[in-house]
Formats: structure tokens, sequence, C-alpha cells
């Protein structure tokens, strides 16, 4: 079988170069669609499912909710383990799934499941995380507020988070291939009503009045249409408070004709959610931590590309109250992985042609045999894009030159040593069977 491969292609020199030739295109075309990342991702296929209950304590909510979110999860397809957490606040459950399943159609199921989880009085309903991995964390970004350009006081740290939450977010959220842009650090803004007990009592007001005005004063309704003319006026009611004087002027009740406001009862600020950690950069205070997380099964090369082109483009844009800076970046650890292999692979091909040349003295027989490394990294890389596999530091190191110059190193200083014993003679046959060359 060997014997005959070899006399066909000794026979036939330009298909063999041809079919070489060919074999570099579509491997090229595979390592341009190839997935990249620095590691390969061994996360299992799973989903976390996140409930935020304010005020609850650790041991409530693995009672009322963790419990019941488990229970219902049970007996799904492909179910493999079920893991949670329940901290002050919040409940995380973690469900796994049997390798292969598809994530979106695991989704699916638990959000069928979800719809028949009962919750508290006043807990959001339980919400499935984004579709990423533990190694989906592909961009960090900072927001340090700084000083106004003419001495002006910069921006506070609620300022800060509320720009993160309302202007990058969005933006950045909409890039292809990101799955959810979070954030840590800074103040989530609240407008607050600082009820005084004592003004309270003096109205004669319960603070559940006070509760109950807020909501009720507080929403846009529609009234239907006026016709005149010929013409269809509508009519729209706008009640929705947008500042904190609006807020102050919400009519609570009324005694003898005269409305009690909120403004009488207490005052209204503009405070924050009770925070549950901070992030500090450099000794300098307190900044704003974004965290960009990519799709599950998506390159990570080029979302994170994706996000820093956008991310910079952003910049121009933000006041001078507030500096953006990128931390972590994917790219720039996939480039020096990349290139380590790269430089492997090179200085490998380079000592296999020189050693062949200083042993045999022959530098065409070292440059046949360098030739097996690129033709054989290019067939890996085809059966790698067919197989899905990431083109990684693992899988990319895997392809080990010295193995695959090893068996062209032996044939070539085979026939070079007959060539050598036998020189007049120029038509050679290989002896399959003893892997030596026999002349006719």
């Amino acid at each position: 079988m060997l014997e005959s491969i070899i006399s066909w292609s000794l026979s036939h020199r330009l298909a063999v170069l041809m079919g070489a030739a060919f074999t570099c295109l579509i491997g090229w075309v595979a390592v341009n669609r190839l997935v990249i990342d620095a590691f390969p991702d061994t996360t299992p296929v799973q989903v976390q499912i996140n409930t935020v209950a304010p005020g609850m304590v650790a041991e409530e909510i693995e009672r009322q909710i963790t419990f019941p979110v488990e229970l219902a999860m049970g007996g799904m397809p492909g179910l493999e383990g079920l893991r949670s957490a329940s901290m002050f606040g919040l409940s995380v459950v973690i469900v796994t799934f049997r390798d292969g399943t598809d994530i979106y159609f695991a989704r699916q199921l638990i959000n069928e499941r979800l719809s028949t989880v009962g919750v508290p009085a006043g807990v959001e309903r339980p919400e499935m995380g984004p579709v990423s991995t533990g190694l989906g964390e592909v961009f960090h970004y900072l927001l340090v507020p700084r000083p106004g350009a003419n001495g002006e006081s910069g921006m506070s740290l609620t300022d800060v988070k509320t720009l993160q939450e309302w202007t990058l977010k969005p933006a950045l959220r909409s890039v292809p291939g990101v799955a959810e842009v979070n954030a840590w650090g800074g103040l989530n803004k609240q407008y607050q009503i600082r009820v005084d007990p004592v003004l309270l009592r003096k109205y004669g007001l319960s603070f559940d009045e006070v509760v109950a005005s807020v909501p009720r004063n507080n929403f846009n309704v529609g009234g239907g249409s006026i016709d005149r003319s010929g013409d269809a006026v509508l009519v729209y009611g706008v009640g929705r408070t947008v500042d904190v004087e609006q807020i102050g002027k919400i009519v609570i009740a009324s005694r003898e004709g005269v409305p009690i406001r909120i403004r009488d009862v207490g005052e209204v600020v503009i405070g924050h959610e009770i925070r549950k950690g901070a992030v500090t950069y450099g000794g300098g205070g307190e900044v704003v931590l974004g965290l960009g997380f990519m799709l599950m099964g998506e390159n990570s090369y080029a979302v994170t590309t994706r996000l820093r082109d956008r991310f910079e483009k952003l910049i121009k844009t933000l006041p001078d109250g507030v500096e953006a800076k990128i931390v972590y970046d994917r790219t720039k650890l996939i480039d020096r992985v990349i290139a380590t292999v790269r430089q492997n692979l090179l200085e490998g091909a380079f000592l296999v042609v020189v050693i062949l040349y200083v042993m045999l003295g022959n530098l065409r027989a070292g440059l046949v045999a360098a030739t097996a490394i690129p033709l054989s990294m290019m067939c890996g890389f085809i059966g790698m894009w067919q197989a899905g596999i990431a083109a990684s530091l693992l899988s990319l190191g895997a392809i080990d030159f010295g193995i695959v110059v090893d068996s062209s190193v032996v044939v070539i200083e085979s026939i070079l040593e007959k060539i050598a014993h036998h020189p007049d003679r120029k038509s050679t046959r290989l002896n399959s069977s003893h892997a030596n060359i026999s002349y006719a």
C-alpha cells in the first residue's frame, strides 16, 4: 500500500503539488474561521438563576426561595447537578446539564419551570443569568471621577454609576457577541423620601398613607380623544414625576380642603441604594469597574476587539468630570499566546533544517523535512475547524513539530544513506516492509 502510494506520487508530481497547495488553501480558510482564545473553556453547560430579595436574611432566602427553585428544576432532560448559595438579599442556583446539551434548549426548559415557582410578596421574580461561561469576562474598564476643567467639582460616584448604567452599558451591550455588561462599585441613584414621625403625628397621617400616595400620583394616563372640526385631538394626562421638587408636591391627603403634601411631612433627597461593595484603583479612591461578557461559543478575539473599538469611541463623548481607561483586554493575552506558539513553531522548523544540514550535509533534505510542518498544521487546522475546537494555547501547542517531522527525518536519512552508497543509480523504489530503499 505505502509502496504504491509513493510510486504514484513520484510519477504524478504535479498532482501532488496541486494537492498540497489545495490543502494549504483550505487550511488557510480554516485558520481565519477558527475560534481563537487564550485557553480552552472547560466550563460545563450551566445556567445561573438569580433572585433578588431585599431585606431577607440567608435562612429565609434558603427556605422560601432557593429550595422552591431547586425543587422545580428536578427531573429535567440532561440534568446533571444543582448547587446553590443563599446570602443576605440574594439567592443563586446553578443548574448543570450534560455535555452537548444546547444551552438555549436548557434555558427554555428552565424558563418553563420558573413560571411555576412562587416567591414571597415584594420579591422579584427569579431571572436567568447571561448566556456566558466562567471565562466569558473578556473586557474590563474603569470610570474614575476627576475634577472638572476649570477647577469645578467632578462627578460623584452616583453620577458616574448613572453614566455607566444609562450611557455606556446600553452602547456596549449592543455590540455583536456581547452577553452582558455589568458594573462593580459606585452608588445606584435613588430618590428618597425621609419622613419625619413628628410631622406625621401632627397631621394625623400614617406611614402607609405616605407610601401609597407616591405610586398613586406618579404615572401618566390616556384620556381618549376630542373631535374638533374633523380632527381628533388626543388627550394625555402627564403625572409622572421627574425631579425632587415634583415628588415633594405629591398630595397625600387633605384636611378641611387643605392638601397635605410629601414635603409637609419630610424631605425629598437624592440618595443611593444600600451598597454591598466598593472598587478602588491606584490608591486614589473609589471608582466604577465595568465588565464585558461574551456569549457562549463566540470568538473572544473578535468580540473583545469590537468592544474595545466601541469603548474608544464612547470615551470621546464622556463629560470632563470622569476619566475612562481599559484595564483588561483579552486580545492582548491572546496575542501573546499566539506569538509564543508561532515562535516555538518557527524556531522548531529552523532547528530541524539546521540539524539536518549539519548532520547530513544536505540543505535540500532539511527543507524537504521542514515542509511536513506547515502541511501537517494545515491538516490539523482543517480538523479543528470541522470539530469546532478553538485555537488556544493547548490545542495549538498539541501540534508538536517534533512528532510531525520525526518520520520525515527517518525516511530522508535512509534515502540519503542509500544514495550515498549507490550514487550511480537513478531510479529508486521504497521497500515498505523494511522501510529501506532498494534500486532497480
